[in-house]
């Protein structure tokens, strides 16, 4: 996994996990529950660069 994949993967997290936050704070499920997709497409394309590597090694 290129390290611009892994920063990028890992600021989508955040913005996630900050959105989920803001959106459990004022009571905005609807910003909660992208915050939750945010960090789970996060998830998946981690796991699809490791995946990657482990071929290319």
């Amino acid at each position: 996994m290129s390290g611009a994949d892994k920063a990028e993967n890992k600021g989508e997290e955040l913005k996630g996990k900050v959105k989920e936050t803001a959106g459990s704070a004022v009571g905005n499920e609807s910003l909660e529950a992208e915050g939750k997709a945010d960090q789970s497409k996060s998830s998946i394309k981690q796991a699809g660069e490791k995946i990657k590597d482990a071929f290319k090694s």
